[in-house]
């Protein structure tokens, strides 16, 4: 952007003696350029991510980010499930894969110890978990064997997918 410089007291004086239609004129360049170099200034100020090719990361905390539109259209039902919908859940299994047994060890109202008392029954909760994946390593031999009629060593060939020591 050039650098603008408001006329001197030597141009104004100049103008001032070329006449009225001279001071007007000087008037009016002087003003147009600042108006203009005005406009160039706030349009530099609006430029944002959205409105130039400036990154996000210049946009600074002044410009909040508008949050995403939902896609979805509004229906007449309320959400969740519907009034005479069966449900689905998990239903508790016979025999588990681990039983974990949760001692009392005080009364939660006196605390008296109950260590020693039998427990008058168990009430449970099972939780379902997925096993972790677990990588497998399968070894691939080839035998190597001796011929009886020729002497020499045959080796037999690895499947096509095992090109590598180790993959």
């Amino acid at each position: 952007m050039s650098s603008f410089q408001l006329p001197n007291e030597e141009e104004i004086r100049e103008a001032y003696h070329q006449g009225e239609a001279a001071v007007i004129a000087l008037f009016q360049t002087t003003f147009w350029a600042i108006v203009e170099r005005i406009q160039k200034l706030e349009d530099q100020l609006a430029k944002n991510s959205r409105n130039s090719g400036k990154p996000p990361s210049s946009d600074g905390y002044d410009h909040p980010v508008p949050r995403p539109k939902s896609l979805r259209k509004r229906s007449r039902r309320k959400s969740g499930g519907q009034r005479g919908h069966p449900g689905e859940t998990l239903k508790a299994v016979e025999k588990p894969n681990f039983i974990k047994i949760h001692r009392v060890h005080e009364c939660q109202h006196c605390g008296q110890s109950l260590q020693r008392r039998k427990a008058l029954g168990h009430e449970k909760r099972q939780v379902f978990d997925l096993p972790k994946v677990q990588m497998e390593v399968t070894e691939h031999r080839t035998e190597i064997k001796t011929c009886s009629r020729c002497g020499k060593e045959t080796c037999a060939t690895f499947p096509r997918e095992v090109s590598k020591a180790v993959q």
